[in-house]
């Protein structure tokens, strides 16, 4: 999950999103404007190592993410 916050340009979290995961403009854009009107996104899901990780890079550009396990687990 990454949240909003009232730091980050909106072009900055897309580059991030697009370093991060690899993910075309499109979908980068599309998770950011999640983020910027529903006050966040889920980014990537997949195994819990993997989603560490991530969590940690986002973290690293200072954008305000965290782990949040799936519904139905």
């Amino acid at each position: 999950m990454v949240f909003d916050d009232p730091v980050n340009l909106m072009g900055f979290v897309t580059l991030v999103f697009r370093r991060v995961f690899g993910y075309s403009e499109e979908k980068a854009t599309q998770h950011m404007l999640e983020v910027h009107h529903l006050g966040e996104s889920i980014v990537w899901t997949g195994p819990r190592e993997k989603a560490e990780f991530y969590v940690q890079q986002l973290l690293t550009y200072q954008l305000l993410a965290a782990l949040r396990k799936a519904s139905g687990e």
